[in-house]
């Protein structure tokens, strides 16, 4: 599970930079919110199958 999100958050912030390093602020804020809903709910299936 860990893995996972760790892989999505890393690719979501290297997209982001690569965003803002062409002054797209509004597409790296979506990306970064993008990714952090992505890993949220990666957690809480991990977080349902663990009960």
């Amino acid at each position: 599970m860990y893995k996972k999100m760790y892989y999505q958050l890393f690719n979501a912030v290297t997209d982001a930079i690569n965003a803002l390093a062409n002054s797209n602020t509004i597409q790296a804020r979506w990306i970064l919110v993008k990714a952090q809903q992505e890993c949220e709910e990666i957690f809480l299936e991990g977080e349902e199958e663990n009960e």
